[in-house]
């Protein structure tokens, strides 16, 4: 008795390949954003786990050992990998709880700002006659005022603090969000996808978070990632200025406003924290850009 035998079944996913595979190809296609990420990958690790992984607690004052150089500098000392500021503390373990601080402020103000500014932009969008020019005027307003100097304007008014540095970050970054909300769903509503939604008896809210949004989350994807990276910018700002995070609390912009006086005598003091915020800053805006090239239908298509 003869058997028949079948061609095996393709695999589908030679058919119709993983969308997430398809994205880390093309994200790593990227050298630059992989980099970043491997960077920012570190520093989110150090903050993480910076109670454990940090040599010294960042309080901690060593007063035999004021302003060490870095250790593979004459006069370094092992137990201090960078050496220590002006009062003794440890560099290293203050520019890891740093991180803590820096990324936790950065994060909050984009949760605050991503998510009314969704909800703005979309309202704009889809009553482009009565909400939307008032929404859009008032994002006018606060774009034509500079964005450190409402910050500075924003916490002066609340004052110095985690809190109210998170807020007045948070309300700058607002109006980037609505724009770019409202161009990404006036250029969705005229889709066939929507008039089809409408004509299957779909509410305002369903088309406006269900039909549209979704549809709209690749480039807030990228300038949830860039606003990150200027948050961090405007956080240590403040910091600076001695309107962010109070010291002795270790935030990388207070530690560069306590070390300004010692540029001359103890370089790493100053240039440890601004080095680390340049390289977070330029890793995160690289991830931006690897994102961008791979959320991007055109740009896939022309690579």
């Amino acid at each position: 008795m003869s058997t028949v035998q079948t061609a095996p079944a393709s695999d589908p996913s030679l058919v119709y390949p993983s969308p997430l595979k398809e994205f880390w190809q093309a994200f790593a296609h990227n050298k630059g954003a992989v980099g970043g990420l491997l960077f920012i990958a570190l520093i989110i690790f150090c903050a993480l786990f910076a109670p454990w992984v940090a040599p010294h607690d960042p309080s901690e004052q060593f007063r035999d050992f004021l302003l060490p150089p870095p250790v593979w500098l004459q006069g370094g000392n092992a137990q201090f990998l960078l050496g220590t500021d002006e009062v003794g503390r440890d560099m290293l373990s203050r520019l890891m709880h740093g991180a803590r601080l820096s990324l936790l402020i950065a994060l909050s103000s984009v949760v605050i700002s991503l998510v009314p500014g969704l909800v703005l932009g979309l309202l704009a969008g889809f009553s482009p006659n009565r909400l939307g020019p008032v929404i859009m005027r008032l994002m006018d307003i606060m774009l034509a005022l500079p964005s450190l100097l409402l910050a500075v304007a924003i916490v002066a008014v609340l004052g110095p603090g985690l809190m109210n540095t998170v807020i007045a970050i948070a309300v700058v970054s607002l109006p980037s969000y609505v724009r770019l909300t409202r161009a990404a769903v006036m250029s969705e509503l005229n889709r066939d996808y929507v008039t089809a939604s409408r004509l299957a008896g779909a509410g305002t809210l369903r088309l406006m978070f269900v039909t549209v949004l979704p549809n709209c989350m690749a480039p807030l994807i990228v300038q949830a990632t860039l606003s990150f990276s200027s948050a961090i910018l405007d956080a240590a700002a403040l910091g600076f200025l001695g309107l962010g995070v109070q010291p002795p609390t270790p935030e990388w912009g207070t530690m560069l406003a306590s070390a300004r006086d010692y540029i001359e005598r103890a370089w790493w003091v100053v240039s440890l924290p601004g080095l680390t915020i340049l390289l977070s800053v330029l890793a995160i805006n690289l991830v931006g850009d690897g994102l961008r090239d791979a959320l991007d239908p055109k740009l896939k298509s022309a690579a």
